[in-house]
């Protein structure tokens, strides 16, 4: 087995410049890294990670924890987070908290104990044990998806302008009764979708109804439930907006089982696209979230951060973008808009 002795014997140089230059502990000069680049590959020397890990403190892994990775929204992150760790030779170590928070502890700390450089976390509706722990060690964190505060690094796609969008556009097509299928309570996702939902309905001149407003959490069965609930009212609403791509599922359930149809019966929209919604019957009008660019902005903010542990956290919000097809009930779907909301803090 080729060995760092042999590498330095070939470049003609010291065991210790091959060592600087493979870890870049020591500025080298550009021919003499290229000598030694240049050896390596002729001898097809793998450096040994481990010892390099020993050396820099340093172990090329980020702990990635995310709940529900079958979601299509969160293994399309999952896609954005590797692609980007990949680019900058770093690898992944991931895991799934369940969105409970004492799971989430538990998978913190122990990504934490294989000893990844950085973590990159969607974190639970309950995440201030988690928090601290992450906080008191300083392991170098950004959140992903929901917000935890700003003194933290974290992105996410814009959701209360998204969603005041969609509620326009019911309601310009003549529907006064729209409800909101809404996600987990105690979820940053939760609360602002919420927003866009009552500013949507005021900006229309529409009153809100709290028996419109049904919990999901965040689940296709929750919103399952919450559907029925809302078309057991009095006075039950034309249109309905799911806040996730999960609870789509569920109210598409329960609007079969009651038979109505869709858009005929009811109007359907719903916040968050993926790649199977042109394919129903009707094709399902949604909010389609930039899901890898959300990934590789995490990765970006994460490497920012190790390489200046002592620079101002950051949040960073990306736009998503209206898709306009025909579950909400119009005749012909307009070409697709511009994103909904402009992206702020944007990372170059």
């Amino acid at each position: 087995m080729t060995t760092m002795t042999d590498v330095a014997r070939r470049a003609g140089v010291s065991v210790a410049t091959v060592s600087h230059v493979l870890n870049d502990t020591r500025p080298v000069r550009p021919g003499t890294r290229a000598a030694v680049l240049g050896a390596i590959d002729e001898l097809g020397y793998t450096p040994n990670t481990l010892a390099r890990s020993l050396v820099t403190s340093r172990t090329r892994s980020i702990g990635l924890a995310v709940s529900a990775i079958s979601n299509p929204y969160f293994t399309e992150i999952l896609q954005g987070v590797e692609a980007g760790a990949l680019e900058a030779g770093y690898s992944l170590l991931i895991a799934d908290p369940h969105d409970d928070p004492r799971h989430e502890h538990k998978v913190v700390q122990l990504l934490h104990e294989r000893r990844v450089d950085g973590m990159i976390v969607a974190p639970s509706a309950e995440p201030a044990e988690m928090v601290e722990y992450l906080a008191r060690r300083e392991v170098p964190t950004v959140f992903l998806d929901r917000l935890v505060g700003d003194d933290h690094d974290q992105v996410c796609a814009e959701n209360t302008g998204p969603v005041r969008q969609l509620v326009g556009h019911l309601a310009e097509s003549g529907h006064t009764r729209i409800g909101l299928v809404a996600g987990l309570p105690g979820l940053s996702t939760t609360t602002e979708r919420v927003q866009g939902y009552r500013e949507g309905l005021r900006a229309h001149g529409l009153p809100f109804a709290p028996e419109l407003l049904a919990g999901g959490n965040s689940e296709a069965a929750g919103a399952q439930s919450a559907t029925h609930h809302l078309l057991a009212a009095p006075e039950p609403p034309t249109a309905i907006i799911t806040a996730n791509n999960a609870m789509t599922i569920g109210t598409l359930r329960a609007l079969r089982e009651l038979g109505l149809d869709v858009p005929r019966d009811i109007a359907l929209a719903c916040f968050d696209d993926f790649s199977w919604a042109d394919l129903f019957t009707p094709r399902l009008t949604a909010i389609a979230q930039p899901s890898k660019d959300i990934g590789a902005a995490a990765v970006r903010l994460l490497l920012e951060r190790l390489a200046e542990p002592d620079r101002p956290p950051r949040t960073v919000r990306l736009p998503c973008t209206f898709v306009h097809r025909t579950s909400c009930g119009c005749a012909e779907p307009a070409p697709a808009t511009p994103p909904a909301t402009q992206e702020r803090n944007p990372i170059p």
